[in-house]
């Protein structure tokens, strides 16, 4: 299996490409995101993140049998002296199920441990059940709650941590 190389040469994984966003992908970035959230991040905060040195967009991508690909999923992250702390994981509803999420996460995670980070970090919404199975799978502990963190809904997050 490859891996995604720190240049952002595109890598297989699981049958999936993971490679770094570019400029080019924003109009397919969001629709992912206005399909995944509904409060999806914006094309202008999203565009900052691309200008940030510390912040990193990776997409999954799975190729088309008729060429071209298609975009599965995302997680945008950064990486900050030593911590990796992920700010958004996505994934298109029909792909779903599919270890999308686990891919870009396991991928986040060996970016971090590869920059010698000693953890991450995350909030989750607290009713999303599915992340936090996934989350607590990668090795991640509940460590604290953010009331109202999600605003919008009036949802608390729950914060996260992971020692490497």
């Amino acid at each position: 299996m490859r891996r995604l190389r720190e240049d952002g040469t595109p890598e297989k994984a699981h049958g999936f490409v993971i490679r770094q966003m570019t400029v080019e992908d924003m109009p397919a970035v969001m629709a992912l995101e206005k399909a995944s959230f509904k409060n999806p991040w914006s094309h202008e905060l999203l565009g900052r993140e691309l200008q940030h040195d510390w912040s990193t967009i990776l997409l999954v991508e799975e190729p088309l049998p008729e060429g071209g690909v298609e975009l599965l999923g995302l997680a945008i992250f950064w990486i900050v002296h030593d911590e990796v702390h992920v700010l958004n994981v996505a994934t298109a509803p029909v792909h779903r199920r599919r270890g999308v999420a686990r891919t870009v996460m396991e991928e986040v995670l060996r970016r971090g441990v590869g920059r010698r980070c000693s953890l991450a970090t995350l909030e989750v919404r607290r009713g999303n059940e599915s992340a936090l199975n996934l989350y607590r799978s990668l090795g991640f502990r509940a460590v604290g709650i953010r009331p109202n963190y999600y605003a919008d809904e009036g949802e608390d997050a729950i914060v996260m941590v992971l020692d490497f």
